[in-house]
């Protein structure tokens, strides 16, 4: 299986604006981490969000995408990308597709991304625009992610794209030992904080790298719908 990185053609329109982006990633958000910054300029990520929002991709905020879900901010997605620290051998399990801007960033870095998404049309769409850039290395699949995907387990790496009450414990089981999970913790909007979870041979040890805004994680390990969270 070829694992070199796919290469994608950067268009002349929002050449500019993405190398803007990126800068601002360097300088304003201390994003450390070349490759991640190199893989945030090369995927395009104005084919991810909706025609009419193209203009505002590159700007640093979230903005939605269909079934009333959002693609995260760009610090988020490359925050979030630098906590995992990636190497072309990395096996990554990534929840929440949404869009497929995370799992094409991720595919980018990482030797192979398997990725859930519990929204059909979301599932859909995300890997339809993958496959459109040449990615290959990276799959997406309609099911509750809350219950991980254990044919391709134990992962070296977990992304977790949705806020839930807690790590969901089959995630947990899954990652390998010196593995490591990134996923937002929270039982409310104003309550979510960004957790690094590590995995090692005595337990898991756990990072807080501050405040962050999700969608609820939907599944049986997280909340059971858009209204049902705590506080």
């Amino acid at each position: 299986m070829n694992l070199s990185a796919p290469t994608f053609a950067l268009p002349q329109d929002f050449r500019l604006a993405r190398e803007r982006m990126v800068e601002r990633l360097r300088v304003h958000h201390l994003i450390r981490d070349e490759r991640v910054l190199a893989a945030m300029r090369e995927i395009p990520r104005h084919l991810f969000v909706p025609e009419a929002l193209q203009s505002r991709a590159y700007g640093d905020h979230a903005l939605p995408i269909e079934a009333g879900q959002t693609i995260s901010q760009p610090y988020i997605v490359a925050r979030m990308t630098e906590l995992l620290a990636l190497d072309r051998q990395s096996r990554v399990l990534e929840i929440g597709a949404g869009s497929g801007y995370q799992t094409a960033i991720l595919a980018r870095l990482a030797g192979q991304v398997y990725s859930i998404e519990r929204i059909p049309e979301l599932a859909r769409s995300a890997q339809a625009r993958i496959r459109h850039l040449g990615i290959y290395n990276a799959t997406v699949k309609c099911f509750d992610g809350t219950l991980g995907w254990r044919t391709h387990a134990p992962y070296d790496r977990i992304l977790v794209a949705a806020s839930g009450p807690e790590v969901p414990e089959p995630l947990l089981f899954q990652l390998k030992i010196g593995g490591r999970l990134v996923m937002p913790v929270g039982n409310s909007p104003e309550g979510q904080r960004l957790t690094l979870v590590m995995r090692t041979e005595r337990g898991y040890v756990r990072e807080d790298h501050g405040p962050c805004a999700f969608v609820p994680l939907i599944g049986r390990y997280g909340w059971t719908s858009t209204n049902s969270r705590k506080g």
